[in-house]
């Protein structure tokens, strides 16, 4: 019986190893950020497909007008993906010149 309780003792004090901590940064990057632009019963095709060329960089005609086609019969068109601070001023631009818009959501 004394040499059992002397097991458990020995068990008891002997030394804990702990996992090392790793100094490992994990870099999460930020989210991108989808402007929507959103079908209504004023603006005109024109008028949409100006816009997006003249505020969403890199816009050409052809892709203004497939997304314009795709506001118009889908109810709505992802015009332009990214950054948030981009996004916002995007967003904006385009809401000011009369778009109808969705919330800033991420992607």
């Amino acid at each position: 019986m004394l040499t059992n309780l002397a097991f458990v003792y020995d068990m008891a004090t002997a030394p804990t190893v702990t996992p090392e901590k790793t100094s490992q940064v994990v870099k999460k990057p930020y989210p991108n950020y989808k402007v929507i632009v959103l079908n209504d019963d004023f603006n005109t095709f024109q008028h949409v497909a100006e816009c997006l060329m003249k505020y969403i960089p890199g816009m050409t005609s052809d892709r203004a007008w497939d997304l314009t086609n795709q506001v118009h019969y889908e109810g709505q068109a992802i015009v332009w993906v990214g950054p948030q601070e981009p996004a916002e001023l995007y967003h904006q631009q385009l809401r000011r010149a009369g778009l109808t818009m969705a919330p800033l959501e991420a992607a």
